[in-house]
C-alpha cells in the first residue's frame, strides 16, 4: 500500500482551518442523513490558546458536524458535549483516559482522536459516527467472530496527518475494530487516532517518517494502510500475548496465596 510523506514545515496552521463550502455542507448533510441512533461526541479542550492551539477549531468542526446531522424529536442525532479541563466536575478526562487536548472521543473513550481530526481525517470521523449510529461496523463476519473471542486488551494507535489520503481508511478500520468489541460488551480493543503535527513526541517515539503508521500495544506493526485480515492477525496475536501474561501472573499470585495459607 502507498503512504504519504510527512512534510514538516510551513503552512501547518492552514491545514487545521475549518472551512466548508455550501456544496461541502450539503455533502455532509447527505452523508449523515441515514443515521439511525444518536451518537455522543465528547470534545475535550483547554480554554487557553497558548496551551491548546487548535481547540477552538476542533470545537467548531464538531459543531458543524452536529448541525449537519438529522434531527429526531427536535434534537440532533450527533450530540456533542464540551469538556474543559479546568471545569471537569464529572472527572470525564480521567474516565475517558484523556491526557492531551484537543481530544475528540466516542464510546466512553474507546475511540479517540488525539489532536484535531482535520483535513482528510474528517471523512473518517464522519464515517465512524455513521457506522456507530447504524450499529454496523462493516467488518466481515470472520473478523467479527474472532474479535468476539478476544480476552487480552489491545490498544491500536494510528498516526496520521491532515493531508494523508490513506490515513482515514486506516483510522476507520481501527475504529471499527474498537466499535465491534465495544458493541459486544467486551471493551477489549481501543482505538486512538494521533495527529502527528500536534503530537510530534508520539510521532518521534515511533520513528514516523511516512503516514499512516499503525501501532499495536506500543509496537509499530504497519507503515501504510493494512488490509482488514492483516490487522486482525496482529490484533489477535497481541491480545493472546496479553491474556497469556495476565493468566500467568494470576496463577502465580494464586500459588503465592496458597503457600501463605499452608504456612
Amino acid at each position: 500500500m502507498s503512504e504519504s510523506n510527512v512534510e514538516w514545515g510551513i503552512g501547518v496552521d492552514e491545514m487545521f482551518q475549518v472551512r466548508f463550502s455550501n456544496e461541502e455542507l450539503e455533502s455532509l448533510r447527505e452523508a449523515l442523513k441515514d443515521m439511525v441512533n444518536p451518537v455522543d461526541v465528547y470534545v475535550f479542550l483547554d480554554g487557553k490558546k497558548d496551551v491548546c492551539r487548535y481547540c477552538s477549531n476542533t470545537l467548531e468542526l464538531v459543531r458543524i458536524i452536529s448541525e449537519a446531522s438529522p434531527e429526531r424529536n427536535g434534537n440532533k442525532l450527533v450530540r456533542h458535549h464540551v469538556i474543559y479541563e479546568d471545569r471537569d466536575i464529572n472527572n470525564l478526562f480521567k474516565k475517558f483516559n484523556v491526557n492531551r487536548v484537543p481530544t475528540v472521543a466516542l464510546l466512553d473513550g474507546v475511540i479517540k482522536y488525539t489532536g484535531m481530526p482535520a483535513g482528510e481525517e474528517i471523512r473518517g470521523l464522519v464515517e465512524t459516527i455513521i457506522r456507530i449510529s447504524n450499529n454496523e461496523s462493516g467488518l466481515n463476519e470472520e473478523t467479527k467472530k474472532r474479535i468476539s473471542s478476544l480476552k487480552g486488551k489491545v490498544h491500536i494507535e494510528v498516526i496520521v496527518t491532515p493531508t494523508c489520503p490513506y490515513c482515514p481508511y486506516a483510522a476507520l478500520l481501527a475504529n471499527m475494530f474498537a466499535f465491534e468489541s465495544y458493541s459486544r460488551g467486551l471493551k477489549v480493543i481501543s482505538s486512538e487516532i494521533v495527529e502527528a503535527y500536534e503530537n510530534p513526541d508520539i510521532a518521534d517515539k515511533y520513528g514516523v517518517v511516512t503516514v499512516p503508521v499503525v501501532v499495536i500495544n506500543g509496537k509499530v506493526e504497519f507503515v501504510g494502510l493494512p488490509y482488514e485480515d492483516q490487522l486482525l492477525e496482529r490484533v489477535v496475536e497481541h491480545s493472546e500475548m496479553v491474556y497469556a501474561k495476565e493468566t500467568k501472573k494470576r496463577l502465580i499470585n494464586e500459588l503465592i496465596e496458597l503457600l501463605k495459607e499452608e504456612e
